[in-house]
């Protein structure tokens, strides 16, 4: 007969017979176990004085157990000291960072070194005394509050036929679970990009009627692009959508699949409930069939670790703690950083967009969505503009310096303007030179009549003007002919006759007054010459 210890249910049923009186034959016979046995725990509580007279307690019972079941520990072996003496460094070893040294590695250096114990002995004593080769202790968490978190992971399914693109392709799964009713959204996907992801993300909020105000995700490119256990850095695009759902997001542990257990054990019973021995026309088909299963099949399930149906869990006791659903579709953005070029635009996604004069040659940050696009300069919103399509070309006439908006967008009604500052026959005189089908191709007629005005000055065209408009005379050339004619030459020509003009000689220093030399009197009585 093999031995067999006895429990805390064996040992006080032995001693509840003791205390009613019967012999150790009878206790023996009646408790099923060994006379000698039941004669070591009779004596054991003899020893300890037991009283009789009432019930014992759990703390008498395990004294009266330790003193029977209580063996003395062998010697340990000389092969098993010799192991021992070097325990600090086979555990230094087993714990090296950044990769420990195998067991049998530790074994080949102590044998190196003249260790006569044998590799079993080696391998006993580092799995009692160092733990090797155990699983490590854990805690249990406690449970997340309502409406708290969900935990978002991919998992593959398996090839389909889609019969939209007539080719077999992988199908995956971005499954949503809540941590505290355990319910789950499944969202089948083709990819696994953000754009894959926020579109998931939106058809859950959809299903669940609200937004849980933590996410908890696994560490793709696609969410995270910095792991790091204290501060991860997020992906742009899902950084500002989490911003714009009003989620905070709290990364899993890289390499740490139990950060986010709960949706760890669902992928594998996502893929045997739902995917498994199904046929799918295509990707709606799937998402279609996944949607009623999470809410149909899993949701109506009694869940392994709760015991409760997570449907009912969510209806009655979290969805109220939910954040409120989104009013409209996430409009999922780009972000870019474009240069500002010399002509105050940039380049985003094949369409201009003009910026301030001051970032020309600078770097912005540009996020671009459906409706707008808006330019940053660090953290300053500088400009806003409408989304153009390819080719397209967004311009504001302020973003240039002062007096360039109207060369660069060809204003016609700003040249005339202009001109009509200058003088009212200037004006009169551009406004006619630009009528015609082609305005924009005579600007450079005002434009050159314009700088005439700063050459030669305003009034002196506004008369020009005014003469050749009496003819009829729309010629800018014949103009500037008119204005140079009517204005005296600082050098004269080279045909040009020259004048001599009499110097003006200084006064001799002994001149005298031509009357002090008169000898005649003049008719009024004074001399004369």
């Amino acid at each position: 007969m093999s031995f067999r210890s006895l429990t805390m249910i064996d040992v006080r049923e032995v001693l509840r017979r003791w205390q009613a009186g019967q012999s150790t034959r009878e206790i023996a016979c009646k408790s099923g176990c060994n006379r000698k046995t039941a004669g070591r725990y009779v004596e054991a509580a003899e020893q300890c004085e037991l009283p009789r007279d009432r019930p014992l307690t759990d703390e008498e019972v395990h004294e009266v157990a330790q003193r029977v079941q209580a063996r003395p520990l062998p010697d340990p072996s000389e092969e098993w000291q010799e192991v021992a003496n070097h325990r600090d460094r086979i555990e230094a070893w087993l714990n090296a960072r950044p990769r420990a040294l195998k067991l049998t590695k530790i074994y080949a250096l102590l044998e190196r070194e003249g260790m006569k114990a044998s590799y079993d002995t080696l391998r006993r004593f580092a799995i009692k005394e160092l733990a090797w080769g155990k699983p490590r202790t854990t805690v249990l968490i406690e449970e997340p509050p309502p409406g708290q978190e969900a935990q978002i992971d991919f998992g593959q399914m398996g090839m389909i036929d889609d019969e939209q693109d007539n080719r077999r392709r992988m199908l995956w799964a971005l499954i949503v679970t809540l941590g505290f009713s355990r319910l789950s959204f499944v969202w089948p996907t083709y990819r696994q990009t953000t754009e894959a992801i926020i579109e998931g993300l939106e058809a859950a909020w959809l299903m669940f009627g609200g937004v849980v105000r933590t996410l908890i995700p696994d560490n793709p490119t696609t969410m995270i692009i910095c792991p790091d256990p204290i501060s991860a850095r997020l992906n742009e695009v899902f950084a500002d959508y989490v911003q714009a759902r009003g989620v905070l997001v709290d990364p899993a542990r890289p390499g740490k699949a139990r950060d986010k257990g709960k949706v760890e054990n669902a992928v594998l019973y996502v893929r045997e409930s739902w995917f498994d021995g199904e046929k799918f026309r295509g990707l709606e088909h799937a998402r279609e069939s996944a949607r009623y299963w999470s809410m149909e099949v899993a949701g109506t399930r009694v869940h392994g670790t709760t015991r409760k149906l997570p449907r009912e869990v969510y209806e009655t006791l979290e969805k109220p703690h939910m954040l409120a659903q989104p009013e409209a579709r996430y409009d999922i953005p780009s972000f870019h950083d474009p240069k500002v070029h010399p002509d105050h635009h940039i380049q985003v996604l094949s369409a201009l967009y003009s910026v301030p004069h001051p970032y020309v040659h600078r770097i912005v940050h540009v996020r671009a969505d459906s409706a707008l696009v808006r330019v940053y300069f660090s953290t300053e919103l500088i400009k806003v503009h409408p989304r153009q399509p390819p080719g397209g070309r967004s311009t504001d006439v302020n973003d240039y310096p002062t007096g360039k908006g109207m060369y660069a967008t060809r204003s016609i009604d700003g040249v005339i303007r202009k001109a009509r500052e200058r003088g009212e026959h200037i004006g009169i005189f551009v406004e006619r030179v630009l009528q015609g089908p082609l305005p924009w191709a005579r600007m450079r007629a005002a434009y050159a009549l314009l700088r005439l005005c700063d050459k030669y000055g305003d009034g002196r065209v506004e008369s020009v003007c005014q003469s050749a408009l009496s003819f009829d005379v729309l010629d800018v050339h014949r103009v500037s002919k008119m204005l140079k004619r009517a204005t005296p030459s600082s050098t004269p020509s080279a045909d040009s006759k020259v004048v001599q003009l009499p110097l003006a000689l200084p006064t001799p220093r002994f001149a005298r007054d031509a009357k002090q030399f008169a000898t005649r009197l003049t008719t009024s009585g004074k001399e004369g010459v």
